[in-house]
């Protein structure tokens, strides 16, 4: 029953990589590849719904499951809170050998009982896991009952790891966002320059390098989806005028059906580099004023962009001529696959490769198509090959996620964290000076020079 609910998100209309697949491949769902026993923490649906839609920052997110898909899930990436905090909080059903046996559905509605006596939240998420949706049971049918006992939204969320890959999962949430909480409330007030953010996290605050932009044009963000979000604000998001898709196509599904239901046009972006940012505002302010908003606001746009890009360029001034010419290799996945060469490209960095794990066929050719002949693309880079490029020093730097750090500190590399897991925005005009200040001081690290002089006997 469960497989054929999904069968329709198999069949993404407005995904090119979903459409290039033959029929019977397109069957199998996003991720062409099974899952790797034992590979599927971190990998899984459930872990992709939870990226999504834990970022609603004031709601409880409760897994229905054993404590362990909590504990693999929880605290693994920066997505910061402008206030609220409960989003912070681990709530599991925590369930053991007794309610596999008996079923876990009372165990649940006791669990969502307490968290609204106790938090009293604005809604409540709860998860589906591989073990409880094995078992059979029906959380949809608890969450509806408990939302009717206690007068609060209780939203399910159907993803069970087994059903598919990270990607899947970011869809399974889009989907338990359209069918449970975007309409469900109407704003006091709209206005023609009101957009909403999807696929943006707010990762170490990425977010935050964008909304003062928006706020000097008096655009006005009516949600983001779901970076830094509150509930509420969620539910109201069908009112917004234009949609900006910022990570690609994970969330494709709900930019396309927003435009269906409520003919919200939207468009792909980045505020990844210079370039990019500047592009995304002007497209933002044309598609704004096509829709009824003010005509200036093309003009105080192209002024705002100018004073940004010139105040860029006077606080990089003294690290450019340092960073310019020098290689990176780029190993990351998806939208970043593209989007941050162009914040590389701004220094006059050479990219010479970019891993397009995660990515679609519209990521590889942009990513392609900005690195020219000095670079090229690669699906998987096995570490041996990585740490024989960095150890050639075929590359100067390594942009990458924590996995891989300690390839580049054993080749004595230079290296940066541009996944999840870091600590600095790089979003926007002021994420693209933070971004280059700090490659700065990763090449010029004097440690480096340091472990590179060969030891007294090796000499």
């Amino acid at each position: 029953m469960l497989q054929h609910k999904h069968q329709d998100l198999f069949n993404e209309p407005a995904c090119a990589k979903n459409q290039a697949k033959d029929e019977k491949t397109r069957k199998k769902g996003c991720g062409g590849k099974p899952l790797t026993p034992g590979n599927a923490a971190g990998g899984c649906a459930f872990d992709g719904a939870k990226i999504v839609l834990q970022p609603i920052t004031d709601a409880a997110h409760l897994v229905h499951g054993p404590i362990a898909c909590e504990g693999n899930s929880w605290d693994s990436r920066h997505a910061l809170s402008s206030g609220p905090m409960l989003y912070r909080t681990g709530f599991t059903t925590d369930v053991g050998e007794m309610d596999v046996i008996y079923g876990g559905e009372k165990r649940l509605f006791k669990a969502i009982k307490e968290i609204i006596a106790r938090y009293d939240p604005p809604a409540v998420f709860v998860y589906q896991t591989c073990v409880t949706a094995m078992i059979g049971d029906d959380i949809e049918t608890v969450c509806k009952v408990a939302a009717e006992r206690f007068g609060k939204p209780v939203i399910p969320v159907n993803a069970p790891g087994f059903v598919g890959k990270k990607n899947f999962g970011t869809k399974l949430a889009g989907e338990a966002l359209l069918n449970h909480v975007i309409g469900t409330e109407e704003p006091e007030i709209t206005t023609p320059a009101d957009i909403n953010l999807i696929g943006e996290y707010n990762v170490s605050g990425d977010l935050w390098m964008v909304t003062p932009l928006l706020k000097k044009l008096g655009i006005r963000l009516l949600t983001s989806i779901t970076g830094d979000a509150r509930y509420h604000d969620v539910t109201k998001a069908h009112r917004a005028r234009v949609n900006m898709m910022v990570c690609s196509q994970a969330l494709i599904n709900v930019a396309r059906k927003m435009e269906e239901r409520w003919g919200i046009p939207y468009f792909e972006g980045s505020f990844y580099g210079v370039k990019d940012t500047s592009l995304s505002l002007r497209t933002i302010a044309k598609m704004l004023v096509e829709r009824g908003a003010e005509p200036d606001l093309i003009a105080r746009t192209e002024a705002l962009i100018a004073e940004e890009e010139a105040r860029v360029a006077r606080e990089l001034a003294p690290i450019l001529p340092e960073l310019k010419g020098k290689r990176v290799l780029l190993y990351t996945g998806g939208v970043k696959s593209w989007s941050m060469i162009s914040a590389l490209h701004y220094a006059g960095m050479v990219v010479i490769g970019s891993s397009t794990r995660k990515a679609t066929k519209e990521d590889k050719a942009r990513a392609a198509e900005l690195m020219g002949e000095e670079g090229e693309t690669m699906d998987n880079l096995p570490q041996r090959d990585m740490y024989r490029m960095l150890k050639n020093r075929e590359a100067d730097i390594m942009l990458s996620g924590g996995r891989t750090q300690f390839v580049a500190l054993k080749a004595k590399t230079p290296w940066l964290d541009s996944n999840q897991e870091r600590h600095n925005a790089y979003c926007g005009y002021d994420g693209t000076i933070s971004l280059l200040k700090e490659i700065h001081k990763e090449l010029t690290n004097p440690v480096f020079d340091l472990v590179r002089t060969p030891a007294p006997w090796e000499v």
